[in-house]
């Protein structure tokens, strides 16, 4: 059976990091049974990130590999009818979401008006991690933060970069139930991954307000994380 480990649960979202999200929905979507290990230490994991997974005694790391050999390995159709344009866009989407990536990270860890309340959140929610565990994860993200660069911004330039890529997530949306049409496709477990990590996020960074005001994104999200929650 295949086994997803992944950051732990915060706010009623089944992983507080989007990208593990991103690999439990797409395991819903395709209805593949698994096992769900939540951990923090992410020592053992290829290349030191989280998620992966392992599979028949074979480990996989990063989100997009991680679909790919579940697509392969088990012939799995939830892209097969996307047009070769629709594949570019979702190819595109995915890289702009590994930006907004670093700007929902900062808004938890970095920003000083928001970690106070994202470590009392999830210190409250974790009572077996501690105070110095969490500090100390904070201090490495602050690091990589400064080395990729989000961390040289003030907290109002941030986040008009993650402001504009939900408003372009927004637009693309539309009104549809789904990114490309009636059904999902691995694109719409991504978007699920960030959108759920802001959405249902009980702290008004201007990320969450953003969301929030959309109706369309949030009703997206809400009908998205209903069907795989149910």
């Amino acid at each position: 059976m295949i086994t997803l480990y992944s950051y732990p649960k915060l706010f009623g979202v089944a992983d507080n990091n989007p990208y593990g999200l991103k690999i439990f929905v797409f395991l819903k979507f395709c209805h593949l049974p698994f096992r769900h290990e939540h951990i923090l230490d992410p020592s053992a994991a290829p290349r030191g990130q989280l998620p992966y997974i392992s599979d028949d005694g074979e480990t996989i790391g990063d989100s997009d590999a991680i679909i790919a050999f579940l697509i392969e390995k088990y012939h799995l159709p939830i892209d097969s009818a996307l047009s070769f344009v629709q594949r570019d866009i979702a190819h595109m989407v995915d890289r702009m979401l590994d930006d907004l990536y670093w700007v929902m990270s900062y808004s938890r860890w970095s920003d000083p008006e928001f970690w106070p309340l994202f470590r009392e959140a999830f210190l409250g929610a974790h009572p077996q991690v501690s105070a110095e565990a969490l500090e100390a994860a904070r201090k490495y993200n602050l690091q990589r933060y400064h080395y990729q660069g989000i961390g040289r911004f003030e907290p109002h330039d941030a986040y008009k970069r993650g402001l504009a890529d939900l408003e372009v997530l927004a637009r693309l949306v539309g009104d549809r139930d789904f990114v490309f049409g009636d059904g999902p496709t691995s694109i719409d477990a991504a978007a699920y991954g960030f959108l759920a990590n802001i959405h249902f996020y009980e702290i008004e960074t201007p990320l969450r307000q953003f969301v929030r005001s959309q109706a369309n994104m949030a009703r997206y999200c809400e009908r998205l994380h209903e069907a795989v929650t149910a």
